[in-house]
């Protein structure tokens, strides 16, 4: 399976859950932003290509709502299992969008 078969879904979990942890283990969180922004970019791009612009701007738009929604989540629950939780449900959403009927 090549990169271009990767399903959005897997990488905008792993950028959610990977911008975390490399901002957390390298105490550099401009760096962990990059890791944000380049899955979500990866993701975005999978998402046009497999269900249109609609799906990859409201796609994208969830998965910034998701980052910014986890700095809350983490004060009530912890980071990591708001990290988790958050990427989940990016997860679920992105697999919702861009499910096609086979």
């Amino acid at each position: 399976m090549g990169m271009g078969n990767v399903p959005g879904a897997v990488v905008a979990a792993g950028g959610l859950v990977g911008g975390y942890g490399v901002a957390r283990w390298t105490g550099k969180r401009p760096l962990g932003g990059v890791a944000l922004a380049a899955a979500g970019a990866v993701a975005a791009r999978e998402w046009r290509r497999s269900s249109g612009g609609a799906a990859a701007a409201g796609l994208s738009a969830a998965y910034l709502a998701a980052f910014a929604g986890a700095h809350p989540l983490a004060r009530k629950m912890g980071a990591w299992p708001a990290v988790f939780a958050v990427a989940g449900g990016m997860a679920v959403a992105s697999l919702v969008v861009t499910r096609r009927e086979g």
